[in-house]
């Protein structure tokens, strides 16, 4: 009894937090948005220590929407929920696969956009399928605590795969290039921006996953009034045109899909 009358107060702690940190950022007229930094083309740091990316654009145009000012939080992604529970930011706009175990811990936006998972591999490799079958006693590379990361456990690891993950999406690519891996798996949209900008030479594109293609909506606590705001604003800047010229910058096809 002890027990669960501690677990209410927590959880109406909790929502008085959200509300409260949702009506600050309205009244301050500022918006604090968490996302990786470490996820090019979607979010990234140049060398120079700005924050740039899909994800990035899609938030500055919502915050424009929403007529609030947005002030921008790297958080390193395996502890990036966490964070958003403990107020660093009001909401993460970091590429994040809608899945029902994160449902359990934030709310999400509706989708701002859509993927499939994808494998790689070097070109000289012999692989021509991405099915699981055709990875076994081979080394399959992920970042870990991601969707990809889950695929690769769930199928490619019970097919007789070696499974490594990496806390970052760039370590995974560079021992791909470096011959420490057979294959990656990831998203499809990164793998393609990837290829273009730094693994043409190297690399060539197995393939997409079937079954994989998922929702990526933006994360904010749970009860949050700010989701529905959220929502509100994407379906303006893709009625206004706002999100299709952000779309043309970084991809030469549709990224938000048809269907919900």
């Amino acid at each position: 009894m002890q027990i669960a009358r501690k677990f209410a107060f927590s959880a109406a702690v909790a929502a008085l937090m959200a509300v409260a940190g949702a009506a600050s950022a309205q009244e301050g007229g500022k918006l604090k948005l968490g996302t990786e930094g470490a996820y090019p083309p979607f979010n990234s740091v140049t060398a120079d220590g700005k924050l740039v990316g899909f994800d990035v654009e899609i938030g500055n145009a919502l915050c424009a929407q929403m007529k609030v000012e947005c002030e921008w939080v790297t958080q390193d992604w395996d502890g990036i929920i966490p964070a958003l529970q403990g107020g660093k930011f009001d909401a993460l706009i970091a590429s994040m696969t809608i899945t029902e175990e994160r449902a359990q811990q934030v709310d999400f936006t509706n989708k701002y956009y859509t993927t499939p998972l994808a494998l790689i591999a070097p070109k000289d490799s012999a692989l021509t399928s991405p099915e699981p079958d055709a990875l076994k006693g081979k080394t399959v590379g992920a970042q870990a605590s991601t969707t990809q990361s889950i695929y690769a456990e769930d199928h490619y690891a019970k097919a007789g795969a070696d499974v490594k993950l990496y806390p970052t999406q760039d370590e995974a690519m560079a021992d791909l290039t470096n011959g420490r891996l057979d294959a990656v798996v990831s998203d499809k949209f990164v793998l393609v921006d990837w290829m273009k900008t730094t693994g043409q030479d190297c690399c060539k594109l197995i393939g997409d996953l079937k079954g994989t293609e998922s929702l990526t909506g933006i994360a904010v606590r749970k009860g949050d009034p700010l989701r529905e705001k959220l929502n509100a604003a994407i379906d303006a800047i893709v009625k206004d045109g706002t999100y299709a010229k952000i779309n043309a910058k970084y991809f030469d096809f549709d990224i938000y899909g048809a269907q919900d």
